[in-house]
């Protein structure tokens, strides 16, 4: 009997950001129980979009904000996790979403990101919490019925 791999999950920007915000709230640790959880059952999923994201943000906008060279060494670690470098033909696909499904064309990339990698779950507090974009579902770890709480 083979085991069966844990199915993949899609995590946005903002997740990975408040894991390192210490004004964050209880957002902090829910982030960081959630990423801790995916890197055991190595099912995490990212973008580059998203690492993009998150250097930009925990290098600038953070109080107090991790320097360049801590923020390239998170980097560095979430690049381990599994990796969706998009291509011309997924700009393309986020645009359609865009237009088909009225979400901002970053949020498109994302959902795009989440469907090449063949994601069920899509972690986001950007997207309408239990809602399906394109075949994937978003949940907010930060709605207390999601997380169990």
């Amino acid at each position: 009997m083979s085991v069966a791999e844990p199915q993949r999950q899609f995590v946005d920007s903002n997740i990975l950001i408040y894991s390192f915000d210490e004004t964050a709230g209880e957002k902090r640790p829910r982030s960081q129980t959630l990423l801790d959880d995916l890197w055991k059952q190595r099912s995490g999923c990212l973008s580059l979009q998203v690492l993009q994201e998150f250097f930009a943000i925990v290098t600038r906008r953070l109080r107090p904000p991790l320097s360049s060279a801590d923020a390239a060494e998170k980097v560095a670690y979430f690049s381990e996790w599994n990796l969706h470098a998009p291509g011309k033909g997924d700009l393309l696909s986020a645009i359609a979403l865009h237009q088909d499904l009225h979400i901002s064309l970053w949020d498109a990339m994302i959902v795009q990101s989440a469907r090449r990698m063949d994601c069920h779950v899509l972690w986001t507090e950007d997207l309408n919490d239990g809602q399906r974009y394109a075949g994937v579902l978003v949940r907010n770890p930060f709605n207390d019925s999601v997380m169990g709480r």
